[in-house]
């Protein structure tokens, strides 16, 4: 199972040390696991609030305890206005719950342990990470983990020469049924269908925006193998995706207003998809930063990015059929030139 487990419960009345070890370069760099000191990048997104709340909340939850979110570099996208306009709000917001604002990345980079990479826009992602890989910071990459398939590519290949640990997720892949699934509770999974809300950003390709969340949501019940994929409209207008997997199982994405979905597997069904809050996601980015552990691979991540990557081809081409190897071939190459 690739879902993450969530951290250990420290009491704040402990007196020993209690140490994890992140792995850079080969070397082994200790994080004191009951003062970690959390810094984002971004305050663009209702992410940020969220987990700030959380994580410097009074008493603290078992689950993040003795992390703190002590400082924030505001910048986000620069020409989305959805997510400009948030940001003198949630600087005000952030500031009120003890978090300091800093001009720039590399300030930030002087302050904390790890990063919550939270900026709304997929686009600069990688400009972005660039400096945190350089400090050999470990990081946290809110969705889209980028722009393009290319630069999620770059990202993952830049995070592994670099040493440093990474991962990207939507809350939506820690769920607590779709967890469930995850870790068995039906047995393989022969076909899902999921669904979530996908408005649109024209800077992106279509889902990474906000489908994404719905297929997050598919790959963490039907996981890895996905082979190809057709792209539709329902009657109503609304996007659809069915992609076939190894062994022939099938698995569809939907566009939808709310959250959910439905599993299929060898001991019987169960609803998935639905959203269960922020904190999930958050333990599990704590659990990691603790660790060093990516609880969801780059591998899976990647194909997640080919999938949506391969609908927009597949509209392109009027809802004919595409393979992932294909995009995935053609963005490896201009990754990688």
């Amino acid at each position: 199972m690739q879902g993450a487990g969530r951290g250990a419960s420290f009491s704040s009345s402990m007196t020993r040390t209690i140490l994890s070890t992140v792995f850079v370069l080969g070397l082994a760099t200790q994080i004191n696991a009951q003062n970690i000191r959390a810094g984002i990048i971004g305050l663009d997104t209702s992410h940020v609030l969220s987990f700030t709340k959380t994580l410097n909340a009074q008493p603290q939850k078992p689950e993040v305890m003795g992390v703190q979110m002590v400082a924030a570099y505001a910048q986000g996208s620069k020409d989305i206005e959805s997510s400009t306009k948030r940001v003198p709000e949630y600087i005000e917001k952030v500031k009120a719950m003890g978090v300091e604002i800093v001009p720039s990345i590399e300030a930030l980079l002087d302050k904390v342990d790890v990063i919550f990479l939270e900026t709304n826009d997929g686009r600069p992602h990688l400009e972005q990470l660039r400096p945190c890989l350089a400090a050999h910071k470990p990081v946290f990459i809110d969705k889209p983990i980028a722009g393009t398939l290319v630069d999620a590519i770059k990202i993952f290949d830049e995070a592994k020469a670099a040493g440093v640990p990474l991962f990207s997720s939507s809350s939506l892949r820690f769920g607590k049924t779709t967890q469930a699934v995850r870790g068995g509770s039906l047995g393989k999974v022969s076909q899902a269908e999921t669904y979530s809300p996908a408005s649109l950003e024209k800077t992106h390709p279509d889902l990474f925006w906000y489908g994404v969340h719905g297929v997050e949501s598919l790959f963490t019940v039907m996981g890895t193998g996905c082979i190809s994929v057709k792209r539709g409209t329902t009657a109503d207008g609304k996007i659809t995706v069915t992609g076939t997997w190894d062994g022939g199982r099938k698995g569809t994405f939907s566009e939808n207003k709310g959250y959910g979905g439905k599993a299929v597997g060898e001991k019987g069904e169960s609803a998935v998809g639905s959203y269960d809050g922020y904190d999930p996601l958050l333990f599990a980015a704590v659990h990691f930063f603790r660790t060093g552990i990516v609880p969801v691979s780059a591998e899976e991540t990647l194909e997640i990015y080919a999938f949506m990557e391969a609908a927009d081809e597949s509209k392109r081409r009027n809802g004919d059929e595409v393979t992932l190897k294909e995009v995935m071939d053609k963005a490896l190459a201009e990754a990688r030139k």
